[in-house]
């Protein structure tokens, strides 16, 4: 397994360089200061916890995996204790509201964090990310009771938090979910059902788990305009706020997965189990998004983080693995062979690899800041500038960046030639690790709906003009420079094209429907590799300030050049297939799928 190193040069690159991140942290009026002395030690003792605590655990917990009996879940060897130094250490705390004991910092820095737990170790980070995304759920929809019963323990660590959505009969369509809750005399509710895929619905790192249930009040209205949320702990707090009576939910069993298998997937019991509303009655979507689209971007770091990890381990193995002479002739002439990074087809995967992770960082970290704004700002018109710009762009983050990291990801192997297949190497564990992210939080196919039909189409094209407003705006600023033509040319051409087919398409769906399902995947591809190709260019820019003196931005110039003449062509093919319609896809009956 591929010891991670945190990517320090280019994380502070892509804060301070790309994204200004002193400038933005100023503009957040509801979040606590953030010096660059803070910052750098934040990301300087979340690298060394993450490279040191989580990333010797990574290959234990694949090997190990979770533990079901009737008394509860145990994680692997090592899981509880580097939870322990992890809540000791104060990370927990650090984006919550200081009022429930939290520092208070924004989101984005968090997210940093996240990515760097994510590539040690994604299993364990599951754990901690899904118990912070319930707290600021809490936070921003729980009655004043509720939060300061729950908030300050969720926020410390003692008591972590998960999210109950889906059933065995309904997937993703939870508008037919039948967890019920009946109305009590003391203004709480009996949960009544069984919820499954439940990411840490029961472990042994915390000593109470909070979990946030969507469920139907009885005579509530069909569909998800009749779906309320609920807090049903694993144990009611007694009157001094600890733990107290075990409540009516248990987990039933767990399920065994291709990957992330240190991460128990649960099957979780609500018998008659005392719950209490959260946010208004027969609304609990609509405040259960809010945590959804915190889990979106965060899955989108499991795409950056494991492409980033496969990298690593591609790049060290190329590196000192011999094999065959470069085609040019003998690179490493005292040697018995060339290494493996002087061949252009490895060369060609590395690229890739790199290209891909560190754009999607780029991106990744862009619609954080966006967040911030769209959550802390003062300025409305500020925040509902970003809030709009961020729901546009966190499907693209969460499918395409999944989809592309998958692709990374197996490159990683491909280097590795026969030994990637092989367990010891860790290389296989990546991607079935991986593969996971694809499908939970909405699979692509639903993040490409959600893109084309809703907010696309759905807005009439206005959020998607916000998006190409601004890189119209990047590409002026950029047309005196003759060293960027190459990244501008071609980077406002498609700009420009994307309007075009976004038309064409909604042309050919008000004749048939089918049109938008039938080209949405393709139209999110095309927005990714656009959105990437927009990062990209921006960090180009930049880097073309330097001499020639500073290795690391001469390499960013040329992995740009690479990314622009190798993968963003790519754009083409997917539209030539969103464009040639549905009727490919739809003509055949569904009873000539024979076999």
């Amino acid at each position: 397994m591929p010891q991670y190193k945190a990517p320090l040069r280019d994380i502070h690159f892509v804060l301070k360089n790309v994204l200004n991140c002193n400038e933005h942290y100023t503009k957040l009026a509801k979040r606590e200061e953030v010096s660059e002395d803070l910052l750098d030690a934040i990301i300087e003792e979340g690298a060394k916890f993450s490279e040191n605590v989580l990333s010797p655990l990574n290959q234990v917990g694949d090997q190990e995996g979770c533990t079901w009996s009737e008394d509860g879940v145990t994680t692997p060897t090592g899981f509880k204790e580097a939870y322990q130094q992890y809540a000791e250490g104060g990370w927990p705390s650090m984006t919550a509201a200081t009022q429930f004991g939290g520092q208070g910092l924004p989101n984005s820095i968090g997210l940093v964090m996240s990515e760097m737990v994510s590539s040690a170790c994604w299993s364990w980070g599951m754990y901690t990310g899904l118990s912070q995304s319930a707290a600021r759920l809490l936070e921003n929809y729980a009655s004043e009771s509720l939060q300061e019963t729950y908030l300050p323990k969720m926020v410390d660590g003692t008591w972590g938090g998960t999210m109950c959505l889906t059933e065995p009969h309904c997937g993703s369509d939870l508008g037919i979910l039948r967890t019920k809750a009946e109305p009590q005399a003391d203004g709480s509710h009996r949960i009544t059902g069984t919820k499954i895929f439940i990411s840490g619905g029961e472990h042994d790192l915390t000593e109470n788990i909070v979990h946030l249930v969507l469920a139907r009040i009885e005579g509530a209205p069909m569909g998800t305009k009749g779906i309320s949320l609920f807090l049903v702990p694993k144990f009611l707090p007694d009157a001094d706020g600890n733990v107290g009576q075990r409540n009516g939910v248990s987990c039933g069993s767990i399920e065994h997965k291709m990957g992330i298998k240190a991460s128990a997937t649960c099957v979780m019991n609500f018998d008659g189990a005392t719950g209490f509303l959260v946010g208004e009655q027969n609304r609990g979507l609509n405040a259960m998004f809010h945590m959804m689209n915190s889990a979106r971007l965060g899955t989108a770091l499991q795409g950056l983080a494991s492409g980033e990890l496969a990298f690593q381990g591609a790049l060290t193995y190329a590196r000192e693995r011999l094999q065959m002479r470069s085609l040019s002739g003998p690179k490493n002439p005292n040697g018995p062979a060339d290494p493996l990074i002087v061949h252009p087809d490895v060369r060609r995967m590395l690229l890739t690899q790199k290209a891909l992770a560190e754009g999607s960082r780029a991106f990744i970290y862009w619609v954080a800041q966006l967040v911030d704004v769209s959550y802390f700002s003062d300025d409305e018109e500020a925040r509902e500038h970003a809030e709009n710009l961020s729901e546009l762009l966190t499907p693209i983050a969460k499918a395409f960046v999944t989809e592309t990291g998958l692709e990374s990801a197996n490159y990683g192997m491909q280097v590795y030639g026969g030994h990637g297949y092989i367990a010891e190497w860790g290389m296989e564990q990546i991607v079935r690790d991986l593969r996971i992210s694809t499908l939970y939080e909405g699979t692509t196919g639903i993040q490409a709906l959600d893109l084309l039909g809703r907010k696309v189409m759905g807005s009439g094209g206005k959020q998607l003009a916000v998006f190409t407003k601004i890189i119209h705006k990047f590409c002026q600023s950029q047309q005196h420079r003759p060293e960027m033509a190459e990244f501008i040319g071609p980077l406002a051409k498609l700009n420009q094209e994307w309007g075009e087919v976004t038309a064409k398409l909604g042309e050919k769906a008000m004749a048939n429907p089918e049109e938008v399902g039938a080209a949405s995947v393709d139209y999110l591809m095309y927005a990714g590799y656009l959105s990437l190709g927009y990062m990209w260019a921006r960090m180009a820019a930049i880097a073309l300030e330097n001499d020639g003196s500073d290795a690391f931005l001469s390499a960013k110039v040329q992995t740009a050049q690479f990314y622009f003449q190798r993968l963003l062509p790519r754009t083409e093919s997917h539209k030539l297939a969103m464009l040639n319609g549905a009727d490919s896809i739809m003509a055949m009956p569904a009873e000539a799928f024979a076999f």
